[in-house]
């Protein structure tokens, strides 16, 4: 991972991770992102939208920080840099694809939620990760216990992360940005309901740059 992604990650502070089940939807999606003041995205691979969901958001939106999530293995890392992801994100952490990311050139950020993941990562030269699930892992208190003794390793938690807890998140030092859905719920974008969805967006960035 290099530094100036993590600078820049750093700079949005809350990254929305994605869902898009039909194609379609992804640029008017990057768009309301783009034009609401927080143009970066975490297209997640749960659905077979999200190659193609992330090539129409990288050409229409060129700009844009865009990465891909929930990625298993070196297959879907393929489909990723592919499509035009800059960064890869897993929910856990696997050596066989952190190993082909490293080969690729991908940077990648792997979930862990236990010190013994961490010490994986760091034998492997990682030290930015997911938390994830955050708040099902133990939330804050969980965060600061693991950080402590690892002081290299800074962190994106992601998981039950909203509006009501992030800003506590993101005044854990080494903390440096958080992944959330609330912005971009399946259901609005489902709906084509980008009206809220940039109300949100902008709610966001007002709630984490204050």
């Amino acid at each position: 991972m290099s530094q100036a992604l993590i600078e820049q990650l750093k700079a949005f502070k809350v990254i929305p991770v994605i869902q898009i089940n039909h194609v379609e939807q992804a640029v008017p999606l990057a768009k309301v992102l783009v034009e609401n003041g927080l143009p970066v995205a975490e297209v997640t691979f749960r659905t077979d939208a999200a190659a193609d969901a992330i090539r129409a958001m990288r050409e229409a939106y060129p700009q844009m920080c865009i990465g891909a999530g929930t990625v298993l293995n070196a297959a879907q890392v393929d489909k990723a840099k592919d499509a035009g992801a800059e960064f890869i994100v897993a929910p856990g952490l696997n050596p066989n694809t952190v190993r082909y990311c490293q080969q690729q050139g991908v940077p990648f950020v792997p979930g862990i939620n236990n010190p013994s993941q961490i010490e994986q990562a760091l034998e492997l030269g990682l030290t930015f990760l997911k938390f994830f699930p955050a708040e099902a892992s133990g939330g804050i208190n969980m965060v600061k216990s693991l950080l402590a003794p690892y002081v290299d390793v800074s962190i994106m938690p992601t998981g039950g992360i909203g509006k009501a807890n992030i800003r506590d998140y993101l005044a854990v030092d080494r903390v440096l940005c958080c992944g959330g859905t609330w912005m971009v719920a399946p259901k609005l974008i489902e709906a084509g309901d980008w009206d809220e969805i940039g109300r949100l967006v902008r709610e966001a960035v007002e709630l984490v740059q204050d």
